[in-house]
């Protein structure tokens, strides 16, 4: 069988990887729970088990968030017809990841993207903006919205977006219980919390409701919680809890994205951050496409 043959038939080839790539520690659970699917140059269709959730989700996530807040980003700004390009080109290449948020404005835009597209393929990760204060019935009636503007009947993963402080969760009880009865509907896979605090992110840690963490990492120290070590260190007990583990900001929100940085971002994501998949905010099919050549080189 030849080299394109065997890429197209999707045999699981789990010694692709060394057991020197994607967080040593973790080896054994990725041998046994990772599925990889091989890659050539134009195609990354890597896969991870995300922690407990039961969810199988690509190893990259299209993001839609750069610079992202008051319900539009940098993805969206580019407007309908160059978002939906460039979410296709990640689709096309197996980033079949979108991770969106209320704040961003971004659901119409993958709501658009989505049409045609195999539900069944795609992993769909949102967050909800205003939590603080918030009932149950009030959070139901925005994952209603969601799912109206996604033209899904089901959410992947839903996140608390931007907890600033330790002691989320005394004043979020109802978006907590609104997601909790979601869940139970099977509407919603897994919940959790984007952490924007080191405080946020050790309560995120030890709380038996966080399904899923989105953290920041690099190795930069860029717009993070800590020091790469001490987020390192937290991410890894958030795997052993069982918790899903999400890196954000792995070039340090557009702060290092020069060829060796990249590079030494990408890098140490795969292989030290304890992290199991990751979120990168592509503003080109160019940016993307260099990312996923890179990632596809390091994996093999």
């Amino acid at each position: 069988m030849d080299r394109r043959r065997f890429i197209k038939t999707g045999i699981v080839a789990g010694t692709l990887i060394g057991a020197d790539m994607l967080n040593v520690g973790y080896a054994q659970s990725f041998d046994k729970r990772r599925e990889y699917v091989t890659v050539d140059n134009a195609y990354l269709e890597s896969k991870v088990v995300l922690g407990s959730t039961g969810l199988t989700v690509p190893l990259m996530a299209m993001g839609s968030g750069t610079s992202g807040w008051n319900n539009s980003s940098n993805q969206t700004r580019m407007g309908m017809e160059p978002f939906v390009s460039l979410a296709r080109n990640a689709y096309n290449r197996g980033m079949k990841f979108f991770e969106m948020a209320e704040s961003y404005g971004s659901h119409p835009f993958f709501g658009e993207v989505m049409k045609g597209l195999p539900r069944e393929e795609l992993t769909l990760l949102t967050k909800i903006a205003k939590t603080d204060g918030i009932s149950a019935n009030e959070t139901r009636t925005k994952i209603d919205s969601f799912r109206k503007e996604l033209g899904t009947d089901y959410i992947d993963i839903i996140l608390l977006h931007c907890m600033t402080s330790g002691g989320w969760a005394d004043s979020r009880q109802g978006v907590m219980e609104g997601l909790s009865r979601a869940k139970e509907e099977g509407i919603v896979k897994a919940v959790g919390i984007s952490a924007h605090n080191f405080e946020a992110l050790q309560e995120a840690v030890e709380s038996p409701w966080v399904d899923v963490i989105l953290a920041r990492i690099n190795p930069f120290q860029s717009h993070m919680d800590g020091t790469p070590d001490t987020i390192r260190e937290l991410l890894g007990k958030a795997r052993r809890k069982g918790k899903g583990v999400i890196g954000m900001k792995i070039f340090g929100e557009g702060s290092h994205v020069k060829d060796d940085e990249r590079e030494q971002s990408l890098r140490y994501a795969l292989a030290e951050s304890n992290i199991h998949c990751m979120t990168l905010g592509f503003q080109s099919i160019a940016e993307m496409n260099d990312a996923i050549a890179r990632v596809v080189r390091m994996l093999s």
